[in-house]
């Protein structure tokens, strides 16, 4: 465990702990070889594999960075995360757990078997495809462009300025993505769906093609760490209720069918995308020694070399690691 300082909030503590994290960058690199980029969105399959950066990002502000931290890559099933919370806000959690349950399911993120050999009420939860196009279906409007504004907009509360769409990116989901549309119509079939079937996968394929970078992932992570409210405005920006539902979703279906084995071994919520990014959330904990984000960070992580689940490779080792050596553990 890394120890030696009384006072984490230093410049010269912050520059220790970058030397660390560069260390620990460094070592867990070499396994992005284990790794494979995502083929099955075309253009994803054109990311350097060798790539991995984390930023740590501190309720003081304090921030650490190290490694491939300047790259920008599309959120992907991050983004489920969001369009979960901005639904939430406009039409109500009662409503919304009335359309979408917060089960894990133990299957992969794009399967369709469960829902029909379950003959469920509804979708398993918002972090699965099934799921988050439930969720994306709800979201008010009636063009992709009015369902995904306000989803740009939460972005832009919590980021200071507006992201923006990778065209490219959209339009090779749009052209690839054959098992989302058959999500769709099992969906529509069934009367999940709260709007049209082309508009609702426009808006889900556009929102996952959301271009951010590690740091956006760690200032997002913060302030769910803090429970919704941006620490350095003082103001609430995402309900506390919905912050603490979106925190156990993370932790119990976040990383898809590996979800059990991450929050056994890494024990905060995360989420992950199949570009290779990574958002987890370490809140507030009490210990009686000194440690690093004591008060809670967030956490953005990005290294496209995919394990057999569908997530960082190399990303998740680094944040095991991590979270042993800072007692990050909310367990």
């Amino acid at each position: 465990m890394v120890q030696g300082a009384a006072n984490w909030n230093t410049e010269q503590t912050q520059e220790w702990l970058e030397n660390y994290v560069d260390d620990w960058v460094s070592f867990y690199r070499k396994h992005t070889t284990e790794g494979k980029v995502a083929s099955y969105i075309p253009i994803l399959a054109e990311a350097n594999r060798d790539h991995l950066g984390i930023s740590i990002m501190g309720k003081d502000g304090m921030t650490i960075r190290s490694g491939d931290v300047d790259i920008p890559f599309t959120i992907q099933s991050i983004s489920k995360v969001l369009s979960f919370i901005t639904a939430c806000m406009e039409r109500g959690v009662g409503y919304m757990l009335d359309r979408v349950d917060v089960e894990p399911t133990g299957e992969a993120f794009n399967s369709i078997m469960h829902l029909e050999m379950k003959q469920v009420k509804k979708p398993f939860n918002p972090l699965i495809n099934a799921g988050a196009i439930t969720v994306t279906s709800i979201l008010q409007g009636k063009t992709s462009d009015q369902k995904l504004k306000p989803i740009l907009n939460l972005m832009e509360a919590m980021l200071g300025y507006r992201p923006a769409i990778n065209v490219d990116v959209y339009e090779s989901e749009r052209d690839s993505s054959m098992r989302n549309r058959a999500i769709g119509y099992y969906l529509l079939e069934t009367g999940f769906l709260e709007s049209d079937l082309n508009i609702t996968l426009e808006t889900y394929f556009k929102q996952c093609s959301i271009e951010v970078t590690v740091d956006d992932l760690a200032r997002i992570g913060m302030i769910l760490a803090n429970d919704g409210e941006d620490p350095k405005a003082e103001k609430e920006i995402i309900p506390r209720q919905v912050a603490r539902i979106v925190k156990a979703l993370m932790l119990t279906c976040g990383m898809y069918d590996a979800s059990g084995k991450f929050a056994t071994y890494v024990g905060i919520p995360a989420k992950s995308g199949v570009s290779g990014g990574i958002m987890a959330v370490a809140p507030p904990r009490v210990r009686e020694e000194e440690l690093p984000f004591i008060e809670g960070c967030g956490i953005g992580v990005y290294g496209p070399a995919l394990d057999n689940k569908g997530n960082s490779i190399a990303g998740i080792r680094l944040l095991r690691h991590i979270a042993k050596q800072w007692d990050l553990s909310i367990f």
